[in-house]
């Protein structure tokens, strides 16, 4: 929990330039290639590198005081 602010923080940030290159990228290889073929497939490339990037990561239960 101590990171929490900063762990969200960096997901956001990530996730708006991801957003904006996402937008762009694809626009622009549309423009050159005439079709979203490509773009479609660097979207699977990317989901599948995010899948195998967060394999590792493990949750584990976070133990909680509760009050009486």
């Amino acid at each position: 929990l101590r990171y929490m602010g900063t762990l969200y923080g960096f997901v956001f940030l990530s996730h708006q330039i991801g957003g904006f290159l996402g937008v762009w990228l694809g626009g622009r290889l549309y423009d050159i290639y005439g079709d979203y073929t490509l773009v479609w497939w660097v979207g699977v490339g990317v989901g599948a590198f995010s899948a195998i990037v967060h394999l590792p990561v493990r949750e584990r239960a976070l133990n909680t005081v509760v009050p009486a």
